[in-house]
């Protein structure tokens, strides 16, 4: 069938919205119809070269990164499934976990589905399958997507394994932001964290992933939590989303959670900035109280590896520094779980989406990111 999409032919090109031949499903795969996709920061990282493989990792997988169809995080119908395919069938609603979860790898099998052994390949633009392309270009060019979903587009084909089957009654528009940020944020805090009631939390970046870290630890009955931005009407929504108190900058977050702890400092400090420099470790982990822990969300480009850090106060303070990929989350389990408390009216979604866009103004939503305007921006089909 024929569909359209927005396509990053090269790094620091614009997106590309074309019309585009979209393949019948193969085996273990579906056809989805979306409804929404929102403009993730990540998706970003591509077009700025953060995210981009080596040439000699190319090379090693066997596979050009673009031209590649950007989105990872949406939601839809399945319209047509693949031979072999069990666990959905047409008709079902699903969110599309931008990390697959195969459900028999060890990571899997530990409870670690973040760490899924398919999410190797969601850099690489192919189908988990088999390594071959369903998106071509008119003149058959095949197409990458993004985090093998490539939701920048009404129509995608996607394995099985990443797609996250949820209740048909859930607005498909507001669920598509779990599918990436929301799980992402509160995970940060939830999981990563590991937010105990009465802690001090301070949350670096106010986007999408921060703004959801703030509503993690207020969901996890932090005393305190102290979100961090420039954009001032961002500190101001901060406090719908659960946030005690605000700061423009590291350095006010560092007089104010001193002043809030008595000098002990956080117990949790979680960076979400959009992105993550060597230079920020060292005052994130300055606001951490001894025994406390630092959480690193933000993506930091691909061969970073500078960091500025004081390896006395790290082991003499006991201190923590941690990963975090998707909230630490187990999709299969934390999708449906985040939805019912979206459904209980406990996890604000609705507020998150800051303006809609169509898929015609992709270029003009990721303008609006870059200049503070949104916490997420979300194309709707």
């Amino acid at each position: 069938m024929q569909t359209r999409a927005a396509i990053l032919w090269e790094q620091n090109a614009a997106w590309s919205v074309e019309d585009i031949e979209l393949d019948d499903p193969k085996a273990g795969e579906v056809k989805i119809k979306l409804t929404a996709s929102g403009l993730c920061h990540s998706d970003e990282h591509l077009v700025t070269g953060d995210m981009v493989l080596g040439p000699e990792i190319s090379e090693l997988m066997g596979v050009q990164q673009f031209p590649i169809i950007g989105g990872h995080e949406g939601a839809g119908e399945v319209v047509e499934v693949g031979p072999g395919v069990t666990t959905l069938k047409e008709g079902d609603h699903v969110v599309l976990s931008f990390i697959p979860a195969c459900g028999r790898c060890p990571s899997c099998a530990r409870g670690r589905q973040h760490l899924c052994d398919l999410g190797m390949y969601i850099l690489a633009g192919r189908q988990i399958t088999d390594m071959t392309a369903r998106h071509h270009s008119l003149d058959g060019t095949d197409l990458g997507i993004m985090a093998c979903t490539g939701t920048f587009a009404p129509y995608t084909v996607v394995s099985e394994t990443s797609c996250v089957k949820i209740d048909d009654w859930i607005p498909l528009d507001k669920a598509a932001l779990v599918g990436c940020g929301v799980t992402t944020g509160w995970g940060s805090a939830v999981n990563a964290a590991d937010v105990r009631a009465g802690e001090t939390v301070v949350v670096i970046g106010l986007g999408g992933i921060g703004m959801n870290a703030v509503q993690g630890a207020a969901l996890a009955g932090a005393r305190h939590v102290l979100a961090v931005d420039l954009v001032d009407w961002k500190r101001d929504r901060a406090l719908e989303f659960g946030a005690t108190h605000t700061a423009a900058s590291i350095e006010e977050a560092m007089a104010k959670v001193g002043e809030l702890t008595w000098g002990a400092m956080a117990d949790k400090a979680i960076l979400t900035t959009s992105v993550a420099t060597g230079d920020l470790i060292g005052p994130l982990m300055g606001m951490v109280a001894k025994g406390g822990r630092g959480v690193v969300t933000a993506v930091a480009p691909i061969l970073q590896e500078d960091v500025k850090l004081n390896l006395f106060d790290l082991s003499m303070q006991r201190k923590e520094l941690v990963g975090c990929i998707f909230g630490n989350a187990n999709p299969r389990r934390d999708i449906p779980r985040l939805l019912r408390l979206y459904e209980e009216g406990r996890l604000k979604l609705d507020e998150l989406v800051t303006n809609t866009y169509s898929l015609d103004e992709v270029n003009q939503g990721y303008e609006d990111m870059r200049n503070g305007k949104n916490i997420r921006g979300v194309i709707t089909y």
